[in-house]
């Protein structure tokens, strides 16, 4: 069942792949993969888990749920379905109702007319004039969010600036690389430099210093080869307007305090995170209700009509359910192979065959990490590097040592050679219907060049400091 499992996932991986080709929509093939891998876990359970390694506590808990003496198979079963299960479950709902909330802000200010305060600003229609805005402006507030927020705020941006669909999808590409390239010098742009951060691995003030020029890179070098091949300029979409738009529309007003509230709840979420140690999703949520209580009072003298068009249960009709549900079937799939231990071995294999004794292993190790990122979840890969390496008073695993610093740029900017390799990526597919082998052939190498690009800048910068 462990290499089946394996099997499952490769399968399910290519289904979503080509899922242009055979017609199968990629939640539908999430779905299936992840609700397989879980089942042949589960089936397999007795071989796959070593007794031995599960914590006497959790036994004893187990134990307790059960009036009879229970065997050590009827406990492994237990282990797996009422412990890894449930924790797996508990993770990934936090990541499903942050992107709901998110999504639903998002939506919230977009049916103000909110993004015409950016919009309206930005004049240009020159393509690479506007690469160049779109793509810092993701990084920045990659910085600030996290890529996966940013990602869905720029989407709705670009849809409100670019008519033609291949070209929207390219810019929503280099939003990617942009969005994750920008989350990994932040302590909390990116969930994997977000757990290093809480780990203790490093430090707010030296992950920004050592990793934001390699990030910078990661991202400007795809941007001069686009800028070389890329010529004319952009069509704007028309505005559609409906009637109620002229009978009963937002004032400028309600726009800009909307636009400002919905940025200022999506700000706030990692300042709440940093002050309560509570998950983002809890921030995310109570944004969301802020900003319900504001539109229900800023309309509550408004036509029925009106206020359900503008309002959090109007606009979670327009939530792109779909993308939600793939999301899911992929978490699900991908916290199969960390609980049963293949990401793991994946990991020890990496360590003993090139080693981290000197810098070149650690550089070695870090870039495969990155770029295996981009085929199974960087999350996993991380946390059991986090498991497997203490952290030292000296050396390359001490905190802010080089081996933690190269694998927060390494994880955060590698998923984005693949559209399913980011929390990023994967919002991007699913708001812009964006196929995966497109994706490969348009934007896979330029992430690559640019991703061993800013390798290459860390690797030579940290040899000039030290």
């Amino acid at each position: 069942m462990y290499v089946a499992m394996i099997v499952v996932f490769i399968l399910g991986y290519a289904a979503i792949a080509f899922e242009h080709q055979i017609h199968i929509d990629k939640a539908a093939s999430a779905l299936i993969t992840g609700v397989l891998c879980w089942t042949l876990y589960v089936l397999g359970a007795y071989e796959i888990v070593d007794f031995s390694s599960i914590d006497n506590a959790v036994v004893s808990i187990l134990s307790e749920r059960s009036h009879e003496e229970m065997s050590q198979q009827h406990l492994i079963l237990e282990y797996v379905t009422h412990h890894q299960m449930l924790e797996s479950l508990a993770e990934i709902a936090s990541i499903l109702f942050f992107l709901i909330g998110a999504m639903t802000i998002v939506e919230l200010v977009d049916a103000h007319e909110g993004f015409t305060v950016i919009t309206d600003r930005i004049k240009t229609t020159n393509k690479v004039k506007l690469m160049w805005i779109i793509a810092i402006l993701s990084f920045f507030f990659s910085a600030a969010l996290d890529n996966l927020t940013t990602s869905i705020v720029m989407v709705s941006l670009l849809k409100k600036l670019i008519d033609d669909q291949q070209t929207r999808w390219l810019f929503a590409g280099l939003v990617v690389v942009a969005a994750n390239a920008g989350g990994a010098w932040s302590p909390i742009g990116d969930v994997t430099t977000t757990m290093l951060w809480i780990g203790g691995q490093i430090t707010t003030a030296e992950i920004i210093t050592g990793v934001i020029l390699p990030s910078l890179v990661c991202l400007i070098v795809p941007l001069i080869i686009l800028s070389v091949r890329m010529k004319g300029s952009i069509k704007r979409p028309m505005r559609q307007e409906t009637a109620d738009h002229y009978l009963d529309p937002t004032t400028p007003f309600e726009r800009n305090v909307v636009f400002i509230a919905g940025v200022a709840g999506l700000l706030f979420v990692p300042i709440f995170k940093s002050v309560t140690h509570l998950p983002p999703f809890m921030g995310m949520m109570l944004s969301l209700g802020s900003l319900w209580l504001l539109t229900d009072i800023l309309h509550r003298r408004k036509n029925v009509a009106f206020k359900s068009k503008h309002s959090v249960i109007g606009v979670l009709r327009k939530i792109d359910t779909p993308s939600v549900l793939f999301f899911l079937g992929i978490l699900l799939a991908v916290g199969s192979l960390q609980n049963a231990g293949q990401l793991t071995q994946m990991a020890n294999y990496l360590d003993t065959s090139i080693g981290t004794d000197e810098a070149g292993g650690v550089y070695g190790v870090g870039i495969i990490i990155g770029l295996l990122s981009s085929i199974v979840d960087n999350v996993p890969l991380v946390a059991a590097s986090m498991g497997m390496y203490p952290v030292n008073p000296t050396g390359f695993f001490a905190q802010d040592g080089l081996f933690w610093e190269f694998l927060a740029y390494c994880a955060g900017t590698g998923g984005s050679a693949l559209i399913i390799g980011s929390a990023a990526g994967v919002a991007v597919m699913g708001l812009e219907r964006m196929s995966f082998g497109w994706y490969l052939k348009k934007i896979s190498l330029l992430a690559i060049i640019g991703y061993l690009a800013g390798a290459g800048v860390y690797i030579l910068q940290h040899m000039l400091l030290h």
